[in-house]
Parts: structure tokens; sequence; C-alpha cells
């Protein structure tokens, strides 16, 4: 059942283990469990195994000023088994975390499941961070991180660490943390500038002396030694300076696979889709429109035949950024002519949806940030302006005239579908916004609907609403022409294009 941090104090005897050598994100979740559970009267012990105790720099200035208290167990068991041992940061059974007995076990983390995960568990494995679910669990007790300044910059520190400085963040839960969480700069700024070694710095001017230049396109390629990932972004980051490189990807072979940066200065590439582009089918990446990294796991890699030389991943890498360029179609709406005369009419289907009036948020003329998984997008509020909630959680801004013309009030509650509960923000104040106490209830009919074709290639659309952000279709998907105004040009996923329309009589 899903884990909740209430669930956790039916317990008395309680450990928290984080996985052996940890890192920032381990610490600061390990440490946000303690908080919780020291706050409601428990007296639990943060520990982990393994043949060293944490040593660099940054992680012992982290657990000083920030009064961690992790406490690392040499040989295979701490004093006694513990009537509860809590996973955070790693999983039970897993070879990076020294396996300690427990009457029982409980999962707190945001990997990949790797095994059967017992029946106290949360692991949400499209998140950043660990700091973020612990973040997420704290939220739903009631508790404001910031009530502890400690506390609030562990977690920030901990997604910093875990997402390469922010870069790899995607899901909206990780930029709530990033930018709700009320740290302590001074800290921060120690972390961060006790982060490199003179090795490392050596490894960095040796990446930089061998990049391979792609001047056609304006991208870099950049092979780095074994590093910490912060290194390569550190790198990527010097690349991206050069004055004919406007893309850059900077790339390490560690031993559980191939770890990238990516970083881009123009708006027709988004660092984090190149970055999921080219580790699709071996692992995964993500992160923002500058900044992104990701992985390629090895054995993912093996397993399609490819091995971890040097020779081989560069090989990869290069074919797959060669065909990322070739392959994307970038659309601009306003300057872009569909022939519809070749496309196909469709007509939505009546579907219960929801909106929002935007000027319930805030006042005209302010610009708000619709945070959503699929990113965030950023529009002026209006009076006429509505915020569309569809089948799936998707979330788009609409003109009320199109609405209505699209759509019929109701007075059903409405429920939204999605995982994530939508929320805006403010970008005069910061403040956060939720949509759903203020979503009603609609039908949609068929109205003016829509032309249409289907995807055989990457397309990339800039809407008439941001004009600095695309959105990607792939093969399959749907490029969408509104039938009462051609300029309104947007893609739908195929999923949700199947779902919504059906041809017109």
């Amino acid at each position: 059942m899903p884990l909740t941090l209430k669930a956790l104090t039916e317990y008395d005897d309680i450990y928290i283990q984080c996985h052996d050598n940890p890192d920032g994100d381990a610490l600061a979740s390990g440490m946000a469990l303690y908080w919780y559970l020291t706050r409601m009267g428990k007296s639990p012990r943060f520990i982990y195994g393994g043949r060293h105790s944490v040593s660099k720099s940054n992680l012992l200035l982290m657990i000083e000023n920030l009064h961690i208290p992790a406490e690392h167990v040499e040989g295979t068991e701490p004093d006694h088994k513990p009537e509860l041992l809590v996973m955070v940061d790693c999983q039970y059974g897993e070879s990076n975390a020294t396996k300690f007995d427990a009457e029982n076990i409980a999962v707190i983390d945001h990997h990949q499941v790797s095994g059967q995960l017992p029946e106290l568990s949360e692991v949400r494995s499209n998140y950043g961070s660990c700091a973020t679910v612990m973040y997420e669990l704290l939220r739903k007790e009631g508790i404001d991180i910031n009530e502890d300044q400690d506390l609030a910059t562990s977690l920030y520190y901990g997604l910093m660490t875990d997402t390469n400085g922010f870069a790899e963040i995607s899901h909206p839960a990780d930029k709530d943390l990033r930018d709700f969480a009320k740290f302590r700069h001074s800290d921060i700024v120690l972390f961060k500038n006790s982060n490199i070694s003179r090795e490392e710095l050596k490894i960095a001017g040796d990446a930089l002396k061998g990049a391979d230049y792609y001047e056609e396109e304006s991208y870099a390629i950049v092979y780095s030694k074994p590093c910490d990932p912060n290194i390569l972004g550190i790198i990527s980051d010097m690349v991206l300076e050069v004055d004919t490189v406007s893309t850059c990807l900077v790339y390490s072979i560690l031993s559980i696979g191939v770890k990238i940066s990516v970083r881009s200065c123009v708006k027709e590439v988004k660092a984090s889709e190149l970055a999921a582009y080219i580790t699709r089918g071996y692992g995964g990446g993500g992160g923002h429109l500058i900044k992104a990294g990701g992985l390629l796991k090895k054995d993912l890699l093996e397993k399609d035949g490819i091995d971890c030389s040097e020779e081989s991943v560069k090989m990869l890498i290069q074919k797959r950024m060669k065909t990322y360029f070739a392959e994307s179609e970038i659309i601009y709406a306003g300057e872009h002519t569909e022939d519809i005369d070749k496309l196909e009419h469709y007509i939505k289907k009546e579907l219960k949806v929801g909106y929002v009036k935007a000027d319930k948020l805030a006042k005209a003329g302010t610009v708000i940030t619709i945070r959503t998984l699929e990113g965030d997008v950023d529009v002026a509020i209006e009076p006429d302006l509505y915020i569309m909630l569809g089948i799936d959680g998707e979330i788009y801004p609409i003109k009320k005239d199109k609405f209505r013309l699209n759509n019929r009030t109701s007075d059903e509650k409405y429920v939204f579908p999605g995982e994530y509960p939508p929320v805006v923000v403010n970008l005069h104040n910061g403040e956060r916004i939720e949509l759903l106490p203020h979503a009603e209830s609609c039908v949609s009919n068929g109205g003016a609907g829509i032309y249409a074709r289907q995807l055989d290639h990457r397309v990339k659309v800039f809407t008439a609403w941001d004009p600095e952000k695309y959105y990607l279709g792939v093969s399959g998907d749907y490029l969408v022409v509104r039938a009462d105004d051609p300029s309104d040009i947007y893609v739908v996923a195929k999923s949700v294009f199947e779902r919504t329309y059906e041809h017109a009589v």
C-alpha cells in the first residue's frame, strides 16, 4: 500500500538507512525522515553501511552545518535488529546498500523498482530526487518544510546534487521543491564551492582539449574521464560559451553506464528533450530548456550488443546526435501554413473535462507559469483566458470564445484524472496557486473541429501561446490546426488524440 509518514509512527524501534557511500540526496532524505519521526516523539537512528564513511568535503560540511545525524555502521549489522528499518534513496536487498536484518522493512525511493517491494513503500521513479519524495510526503502530513531552515536547505541541496545542479529536473514536484524551499543561501554557496578536487579540475581541462565540433549544426561532443556528474555540468557550461557552439553534449563512461550532460542556448533545442532522445531505449534523461542530463545504463547497452568501450559509446552518441538534428522539423505558428485540403477533418467527442477561469487566480496582466507534466507554459492573465484540464490531466490555455464554441458548462463536481495536481506560479511574487480548488466541469462538444495529420517524423511546434518553447510531436502523434483559426497549430499525443477526436461526418 502507499506509504504515509504517519503510518511509520506505529512503530517504536526505528532505524533509517540510506545507501552505502551516501550522496547529498541520501543524506537529505534520511535527515528529513529523522526530523519528522523525532518531531512525532520517536527516537530513530539514521545509519549507513559500507567500507568507508563520508569523506567528500561538501558532504562533510552538509552533515556539520545542517546537523544531520548520519552514523556509519561498520561490519554487517547494527547493534540490534530493529522493529522497523526504513530504506531511503535505495531499496532493500540492492547491491548499493549493506543488507541489515529487521522485523519490518519500508522503502522511500525515486529509482526504478529493482525487485519485490515491501508492502510499506513509496517509490516515485519519475522524480528527480528522493528529497522530493520526502518533500511531498511531508506536505501530505500538512508540514511546511520551511518551518526548519536546516530541513529546507537539506532537501534543496539533495535535489540540487541529484539533478546535476537542477539541470535534469522535469517533474513538477521537483520544480516545486526547487522554487519554494526557503534555504540558507550561505550554506548552499559553501557546499557548491567545496565540490571539486584538483584531480577533477585536471579531468575537466583534459576533456575540453579533446572536444569535437560539428560546425554545420553548431554542436559539440566532449568525452570526459570518469568523474562526479557535477564535473560534466561544469565542462558543458564552458563548452557552450564557445561562439560557434549552441548545443553540446558531454559524456563519461562509469561502472553503471554512460552519464551525459547536455546544454543548449537556442530555443530550437530543448536540452531536456535532447537528453531524452540520446538515452532513449537505454535509460533516461531530463532537465529543462538549457540544462539537462541522463544515463545510458550499462546492462541495457550490453543487452543490445553495445559494449561500454570508448569507441562504441562514441559511435552511438555521434550517430544519435546526427540523427536528432537531421530528422527534426520545426514549425512556427503564425509563420507556417498547412494545406488543410490535404488534412482530415475531426470533431471532439463528447467528453467530461474541466476548466479554470484564469482571472480567479490573479489579477489581469499577471504573468503566470502553468506547471504541468508536459512542461511549463508562461501566459499573461486576461479576462477571457481559460485554462483547460483534459482527459489525461493535460493542461492548456484557451480563449473564452473558443471555449464556448467547443464546450458547454456542467454543474457536476470536477474530478481530476491526472497524476500531478496542477499548479500555476505567479511570476510577479512567486506564489504557488493550485488549480483544482478553482476547477469547474464542462463537456466538450464538436464545435468547429480541427484538421489534423498523423506524424511520421519528429516535429517541434512553437505555438501562438508561447513562441519561446516548443511542443514535441513524434511519429504517431498528430499535428493539429484549429478549423476556426488556421494560425493555431499544435501537437496532440496519439493516445490523447484517439480518445478525444472522431472524424467529422
